[in-house]
């Protein structure tokens, strides 16, 4: 009976779809919008980008100007003045003021294609961040929140939460210390964000070309290797351990040992020689910064505004997780082990780290019949792309729509629109920069661009933000051809979108994505469990040669066991990330911070693989900036979503489910960070949280 509903929901759907398709009829127009938008008492905005050098400087210093002149006005106010509007409400605007200056030029320094206004962008994005520091140094304000706050206002839900954030921030920037150590933190986090940009900066620009033989590629399909700019000579090819399906294809499929070797080992190079010594002072100051708080390590200081609230309970949770993936590792190890034997012939032989991503596809091959490359065929970029869109604009209730960008840093940038599908309220704009080049962001992120906020004349600011991505191009006689680990990141990328743009926060601090750490990817990771629905596939999943080929029920079945079969040194090596992080952010001080790269290494080798001889990954882990002591927050947050995802799963139907969709949309996505999230979270399942749902899909018993 299931199965004979599900043909029957999916034929419905599959037409209401040809109604509200997002190529169907003329586009609509960005004005046509944004005058929508004035009739729902909002604002569309559409982002005004820097284009030149000078540009960028004048945004900085237009913004620290009215900046400056916003914050003196805050902090000329007397006792008898204050109010909850002219302090609280009026820093949360400067705030998102300061916000959309800083980033925009994030975007820009991720993704021009001038070199020269990236770096220009990565030095203004240095001295906004300097600046910004230094607001919370300023006493005057202050001291003018301080009074209002002393009046004990009768404050309730996201006025109260306001109120109580801002007053902790001030406490956690030091601002009831002595004047002589508050002078010194604030010295510690202006350093602190000009390493900060500086790393991330050499992470984006790292580059590592590898050339090999067609022979030294066996394994590695010819489709790949046909890519243009891949082949640079009779037989030579030219691979880039810096892009990611560069990497990840070699590592997949090359069948010699020292070819997925040498891949591993430039990328675990990369930056090495830029990074390691910014690494070092970034955590040494990170740990005086927490000693000179009152905490005792950087780990303690970061975790305490997340779910996790401290090291501790954030170490455990990572070390249990290992423990009980413990047996079912052991077994898949033992897998790669036979198999590897049984290629090679050497009974003494070793799986390493650069084995295990070719042993694990060798075995979905061998075991499971399933060979994930040759799957792409069933997912061409705009069939996918336009596919996760009709689900989206169903479980959301909401509709999207193509618009012409006023400015296109690239000429294949694509900008949406999107609008509630009931009442026609414009919610938001986002871009898409979907594909790789020299000098952009080399892996998958959204990047939000203008955040929502209600604005002081009373009207609400809808957002805008861009997905950033870096799937393999289209190539001249075939479509962009996605994997399926890649068609996962694109619906999980699209979340992001998503919750930034369905926000309803009064308040920008609260807005979209700024949501304790350690819980903002648990609704995208979530949505993950889309492409493993044979229903959700059959949506859009067909040979690109022939769209009557739908991918086989047996196959997808094969697929999903064959994931499951090396999800414990998936996980693994997450955990090994994890604890990396945290044991980097407790045990490095000024005294050892030579250690660094020794005991990055020795983490990640006890907890997964040992890593290859003399590399420095840790170099090359962006998250250790934006993410410090918070990567466990991605198992966190998994566990989160396992559960979020059997509302879907037990729902009439299924992964369709309009009723569970919105239910996310108003109560995880409109709300975000306005209330507790732990609230947020039951009031989503309609029960307390579980874990049980999360252990049984690692295999942990």
């Amino acid at each position: 009976m299931r199965c004979l509903h599900l043909s029957l929901y999916l034929m419905t759907f599959m037409t209401s779809l040809t109604l509200t398709a997002v190529a169907d009829g003329q586009p609509a127009s960005l004005a046509d919008f944004q005058q929508a938008a004035a009739k729902f008492n909002s604002v569309v905005t559409v982002p005004t980008f820097e284009k030149t050098t000078n540009d960028v400087a004048a945004t900085v210093a237009q913004t620290i100007a009215e900046g400056n002149a916003a914050l003196d006005t805050i902090g000329k106010l007397t006792p008898a003045q204050v109010n909850f509007t002219n302090t609280f409400i009026a820093l949360d605007d400067v705030n998102f003021h300061i916000g959309l200056a800083s980033e925009r030029l994030s975007l820009i320094e991720q993704t021009s294609t001038n070199a020269a206004v990236r770096d220009a962008a990565t030095d203004a994005i240095k001295s906004l961040s300097e600046w910004a520091v230094g607001i919370d140094y300023r006493d005057d304000v202050y001291q003018a929140l301080k009074a209002f706050a002393a009046t004990q206002p009768k404050l309730v839900g996201e006025d109260q939460k306001l109120l109580a954030d801002t007053l902790r921030d001030y406490r956690r920037a030091g601002l009831d210390l002595p004047k002589a150590q508050r002078d010194a933190v604030e010295k510690l986090r202006k350093e602190l964000t000009d390493l900060e940009t500086d790393f991330e900066n050499n992470v984006t620009k790292a580059h590592a070309e590898l050339k090999f033989t067609r022979a030294e590629l066996a394994g590695v399909p010819d489709d790949f290797l046909a890519q243009q700019g891949i082949k640079t000579g009779p037989d030579e090819y030219t691979l880039k351990a810096n892009i990611t399906f560069h990497y990840l294809m070699v590592e997949d499929n090359a069948k010699l040992e020292a070819t997925r070797r040498a891949m591993m080992t430039a990328q675990c190079n990369l930056a090495r020689a830029a990074n390691i010594p910014l690494l070092q002072k970034i955590l040494v100051l990170r740990d005086d910064l927490a000693h000179q708080l009152g905490y005792a390590s950087y780990a303690d200081y970061a975790t305490e505004t997340r779910m996790v609230k401290n090291a501790r309970t954030a170490i455990d949770f990572l070390q249990n997780l290992k423990t009980g993936l413990q047996p079912k590792y052991d077994l898949e190890l033992k897998e790669f082990r036979d198999l590897k034997v049984a290629e090679t012939g050497d009974t003494n032989a070793v799986v390493n780290a650069w084995d295990w991503r070719y042993y694990a596809n060798q075995l979905k091959k061998t075991k499971y019949n399933v060979d994930a490359e040759q799957l792409r065929v069933y997912f061409p970029y705009q069939n996918v792309l336009e596919g996760m869109f009709k689900i989206y604009q169903r479980i959301f209730g909401l509709k999207f729509e193509r618009v012409e960008a006023p400015y296109k840093w690239i000429g294949d940038l694509q900008l949406y629109t999107v609008t509630d599908a009931q009442t026609g309220e414009p919610m938001g704009l986002f871009y898409l920069d979907m594909f790789p080049r020299e000098g952009k962001y080399n892996h998958f992120a959204q990047f939000g661009i203008i955040e929502g906020k209600r604005l002081p004349d009373g009207k609400y600011q809808r957002p805008v933000c861009c997905l950033v991505c870096n799937f393999p191009p289209p190539q001249p006689d075939k479509p962009a051809l996605l994997s399926h680990d890649e068609v996962e990141t694109v619906f999980h990328e699209f979340g992001h979108a998503m919750h930034t743009i369905l926000t309803r926060a009064k308040y920008s601090r609260f807005a979209g994505t700024s949501v304790p750490q350690d819980f903002v990817e648990a609704p995208s990771q979530m949505l993950e469990n889309w492409p493993w629905d044979k229903t959700v596939l059959d949506s859009f999943a067909a040979d690109y040669r022939d769209p009557k080929k739908k991918i086989p029920a047996d196959i997808l079945a094969q697929l999903k066991t064959a994931r499951f079969a090396t999800y414990a040194t998936y996980y693994r090596r997450q955990l090994s990330f994890g604890l990396m992080d945290l044991t980097l952010h407790t045990q490095i001080h000024a005294t050892n911070a030579d250690d660094l790269v020794p005991l990055a290494n020795k983490v990640l080798s006890d907890v997964s693989f040992p890593v290859p001889p003399d590399s420095a990954f840790v170099a090359y882990f962006g998250h250790i900036i934006g993410y410090g002591a918070g990567y466990y927050g991605y198992a966190w947050a998994d566990a989160i979503a396992a559960d979020m995802a059997t509302v879907f799963e037990q729902s009439p139907d299924g992964y369709f489910d309009k009723t569970a969709g919105l239910r996310m949309r108003n109560q995880i996505y409109a709300v975000g960070d306005s209330r507790d999230i732990n609230v947020s979270i039951e009031k989503f399942l309609e029960r307390p949280r579980s874990l049980k749902p999360f252990l049984k899909r690692i295999g942990v018993e």
